[in-house]
């Protein structure tokens, strides 16, 4: 999956661009940058290749979702329904903004399960993020149904799913925002960066201000420019989207490349008796980042999952078990271990996780093993690896 694998003479390019410049942030210095404007660049090929209409390109995709938040005005006291199965990220942006997040279950996509969405919609329900974990996609049809009966925003969270779609859309464009990562182990990568993107001109407005404490962006006169309100600095830097310039010019190649690697192991495993897929929505396409599927027990899980790395089959995760992707081990959330002290109406807000039912989620997520598509193996790797991973779970 990660763009670092093929690092190019491309890449190499575009940052020696940047240095020869000598221009590291994004706004300003125009006489030095020699015509160089690496992050409008990259935002230009967003919005070309998302077909969308605004792109704004940030230092992660944790402040992509922050960015993206309190674009569209989610404050103090908002509820924010997300998965249970996510990276750490989707909580702390909305904590970050004083809104609540609220846990709900996933189905057998391991994405949002759109019962349990429209079971947790209160008063206070502002926006649902599915999160397209592991690069495949939440059943956006129904979602956007919830939204528009509820006057709901749909912020996608594609940070793990970009190139992959949804009834011919790409992930991220469908909802009234969506979010990019373009971290050092996703499938494009600026080594660190993220990105907003919708086609709704005043959440662009608002997003690109904030990420700038509030700078208008208005004139060549930085100094000079007009402050609309409170922002914050979640600016990238040119040398960081100098590489995503070069790796957004090769997402299809990549694409490409996880697609035959994925299709080899899900041949090889669709014959072996007990394993069975990750649902992909009807009309959605993943990006072929990652293979999941299910074995019949959490126990077969686990064993599996030992048994595959004892193998030399590395990359297959037990995200059961995982302190960054699972709340079963998200400690500083479900016991309230913050620094300094959040506000007493995000506390009396959040979940009582003592006693939340999450057996539907410990169902799929508990028999999951979610394997890695590099892009670097060879023909003879891939074919290898098929041959024992096949090995291991017919010995289990």
């Amino acid at each position: 999956m990660p763009g670092f694998e093929l690092f190019g003479e491309t890449e190499k390019k575009h940052i020696q661009d940047v240095m020869n410049s000598g221009v590291l942030m994004r706004y300003g210095f125009d006489a030095m940058r020699q015509g160089h404007w690496k992050t409008k660049e990259l935002e230009e090929a967003l919005c070309q290749r998302m077909h969308i209409g605004y792109a704004h390109v940030v230092s992660s995709g944790t402040a992509a979702l922050t960015v993206a938040l309190a674009s569209a005005g989610v404050g103090a006291g908002d509820e924010v329904i997300m998965p249970t199965f996510t990276f750490v990220a989707s909580f702390e942006s909305i904590l970050a903004l004083g809104a609540v997040p609220v846990l709900v279950d996933v189905d057998d996509t391991l994405t949002l399960d759109p019962q349990a969405v429209e079971n947790a919609v209160t008063t206070k329900t502002k926006v649902v993020m599915p999160v397209h974990m592991c690069g495949s996609m939440a059943d956006l049809d129904a979602l956007q149904h919830i939204c528009r009966k509820h006057r709901l925003l749909l912020l996608e969270d594609a940070c793990q799913a970009i190139g992959g779609s949804y009834k011919g859309k790409p992930l991220g464009s469908i909802g009234d925002l969506g979010c990019f990562s373009f971290d050092y182990v996703k499938t494009i990568t600026c080594g660190e960066g993220g990105a907003l993107i919708t086609n709704n001109n005043e959440y662009y407005e608002n997003g690109h201000k904030y990420s700038d404490h509030g700078h208008d962006h208005i004139g060549n006169d930085r100094g000079a420019e007009e402050h609309p309100f409170l922002g914050y600095n979640f600016r990238i830097s040119e040398l960081n989207a100098a590489v995503g310039c070069a790796q957004i010019k090769r997402l299809d190649e990549f694409i490409s490349i996880q697609k035959k690697n994925y299709s080899i192991l899900r041949e090889a495993l669709s014959p072996v008796e007990d394993v069975t897929f990750r649902r992909v929505p009807e009309g959605g396409e993943e990006n072929y980042s990652f293979l999941n599927f299910f074995l019949p027990t959490e126990e077969m899980a686990r064993k599996a999952q030992k048994a595959l790395s004892n193998a030399g089959v590395d990359g297959c995760f037990y995200w059961y078990d995982n302190n960054w992707h699972y709340y079963r081990k998200w400690k500083h959330l479900t016991e309230h271990k913050f620094l300094g002290k959040l506000p007493e109406e995000v506390l009396n807000g959040l979940q009582n996780f003592t006693k939340t039912d999450f057996s539907q989620s410990d169902h799929w997520v508990g028999r999951n093993i979610s394997c890695l598509i590099k892009l670097g193996w060879s023909e003879d790797e891939v074919q290898l690896r098929a041959q024992k991973m096949v090995e291991v779970l017919k010995s289990l």
